[in-house]
């Protein structure tokens, strides 16, 4: 039995445990603030970088459009103008800028694959370790908490426990000395007293186990678990400083890495610029430019005192020759002139075209040109003769090999460049007889290489006429030394215009139908297609050509090979006898 005295003595009061573990709990919420500003940092520096990336992609464009800005245009005049060392210099700066810009957008590449793109997968990486380490830490709160929780609800059952036992002793205490109570109410309230203190034990060792459990908690909690996490938050947030260094460290490092080539690039550039030659530049200039004309001597002195005799110095330009005859007079006005070459193709500046055999340029400039043209030509006769050695080729397989194709698909093709061929041989032949006629190999120019020389196609037919009973006059109206002595001994420009306008136009002495289509592109020429019947008004006379009408105003020259001609005998007869008569 209870001693009457006996009291419960309560445990000494227990400190919350948030006395001491709210700065724990505070500094996880200042860790996860700092540990979020590193990550803003972090990817602030690959937004920088992808920023940079992006101006030095935008810098190696500009330089590469600045560049191709600058480039010459391929086949114009301002691609021959790269010959000089002045320009050829400033051609090589212009690529070696392109190479330059190609070192920026390896910088920018270099930087994306090495910086951007490694930061930001790290930064997902990062992303998911903060989480995985905070997750543990609230884990470890929350856990602490309960066990907290528990040692309370374990306290305050104790504690009710112990207040119900001193009550029901007290109550027995009071039955115990009360006489008037009988026996069986005494000892039912020692019974009850004794069930109370009963419970109130069991509670005090359930309250001391669950106590000496939290304790336990506490400390492996504040020892062990705390600072294991913030262990590996602290690591954490290291391995994020260490590598932002290593980024800024890559960022300079790719810089550096193009700094040679970016030198050689301006090494090349210097270089280019001492190879200027001024002096093969004003020795290049002089020989595009040279004309081949010996300087006029010096000017007679004409005595007025005399009438009718007006000396003319042999040594002057006003005999063009200069074989020492005396210029014929027309209206009494003296035609001298200066320079040969300066004399201008009436039809040549009327049609905006200057003439085929460049017979307006000084001798030197002419002869340059004219090779240049044979040149060409030859290289599309190349170029044919490989197309049409490529498609025998490929016949002959077809022959051999039916299954693969059928020969007579490229019969058409390989006709084409036939005539393709022969009608560039035709322009070489043309152009090698003016050039053989510049360098003085031939003595004059024949009735056949005028015709080939672009008579019919730089004048329209009524001209064409006018100037069929004059051959030995140019027929592009440009400087020849016959000309200069012929044109003047016989009419003046003025009658020569009027019989340009005065000529009728020729009979037609047959008919003819197109073989093939033939785009007539050079002055002087007329379209057909194929199928196409036409009058013949002109047959060929050996230079390949046959002058066709399609009406009134459309008539001009066709290749022979590309129609069939039918001739009128009769007509033919009476063509051949007024040909005869203006012979």
């Amino acid at each position: 039995m209870f001693s009457p005295s006996r009291r419960f003595v309560f445990p000494g009061a227990l400190s919350p445990p948030y006395l001491c573990c709210s700065k724990p709990k505070d500094q996880f919420d200042n860790l996860e603030k700092h540990t979020q500003w590193g990550i803003d940092v972090l990817e602030k520096y690959i937004k920088f970088v992808k920023e940079r990336t992006e101006i030095e992609l935008s810098y190696a464009k500009q330089l590469r459009n600045l560049s191709k800005k600058y480039q010459p245009k391929k086949n114009s005049k301002e691609e021959e103008e790269y010959r000089y060392t002045s320009t050829k210099a400033f051609l090589a700066t212009l690529n070696e800028m392109n190479d330059y810009a190609g070192q920026h957008e390896v910088i920018s590449e270099n930087m994306t694959s090495l910086i951007t793109g490694e930061l930001t997968r790290y930064v997902q990486e990062l992303k998911q370790e903060r989480k995985s380490h905070f997750h543990d830490g609230r884990k470890a709160q929350q856990h602490i908490e309960t066990c907290w929780k528990q040692l309370e609800a374990s306290k305050r059952r104790f504690e009710r426990d112990c207040k119900e036992a001193d009550r029901a002793q007290q109550y027995f205490e009071k039955m115990d000395a009360d006489i008037n109570v009988t026996k069986a109410d005494v000892e039912k309230a020692r019974q009850q007293a004794q069930l109370r203190h009963q419970m109130a034990e069991d509670s005090k060792a359930e309250y001391c186990s669950t106590l000496q459990k939290f304790n336990s908690e506490q400390h492996d909690h504040y020892y062990t678990h705390i600072p294991n996490i913030f262990q590996k938050i602290q690591e954490m947030e290291e391995r994020r400083i260490v590598r932002i260094g290593e980024s800024m460290k890559t960022f300079a490092e790719v810089d550096r890495q193009v700094i040679p080539i970016i030198g050689k690039c301006l090494d090349e550039i210097t270089k280019a610029a001492e190879s200027i030659d001024h002096k093969n530049d004003s020795q290049m200039v002089i020989e595009a430019f040279k004309s081949g004309f010996e300087p006029p001597g010096d000017v007679d002195f004409e005595d007025f005192t005399q009438p009718m005799k007006r000396t003319v110095s042999e040594s002057s330009l006003s005999n063009s020759r200069g074989d020492g005859k005396s210029e014929p007079k027309f209206g009494g006005k003296s035609k001298g002139k200066l320079w040969p070459f300066i004399k201008k193709n009436k039809l040549s500046l009327k049609l905006g075209a200057g003439p085929e055999d460049f017979s307006n340029l000084p001798p030197e400039q002419r002869r340059k040109k004219l090779q240049q043209k044979v040149d060409e030509l030859n290289k599309d006769i190349q170029k044919e003769m490989d197309q049409r050695d490529a498609l025998t080729k490929m016949k002959d397989v077809y022959i051999k090999n039916p299954q693969m194709g059928d020969p007579a698909s490229v019969d058409h093709r390989l006709a084409e460049l036939g005539q393709n061929i022969e009608k560039l041989r035709l322009e070489v032949q043309k152009f090698e007889g003016w050039l053989a006629e510049v360098e003085g190999r031939l003595p004059m120019r024949t009735e056949q290489a005028r015709r080939q020389s672009g008579l019919y196609e730089a004048q329209n037919t009524s001209a064409v006429n006018s100037c069929a009973q004059d051959r030995e006059s140019s027929p592009d109206g440009s400087y020849t030394e016959e000309q200069s002595q012929e044109t003047e001994m016989k009419v003046p420009a003025t009658d020569f215009d009027d019989e340009f306008d005065d000529e009728e136009p020729l009979p037609t002495i047959g008919t003819c139908k197109a073989l093939y289509t033939f785009e007539g592109q050079n002055e002087g020429t007329i379209s057909v297609a194929e199928g196409e019947m036409l009058y013949v008004i002109e047959e060929d006379k050996g230079d390949g050509w046959t002058r066709i009408r399609r009406n009134e105003d459309e008539e001009g020259y066709v290749p022979t090979s590309y129609v069939e001609v039918y001739l009128d005998k009769n007509a033919k007869d009476v063509y051949k006898s007024l040909q005869k008569i203006s012979e």
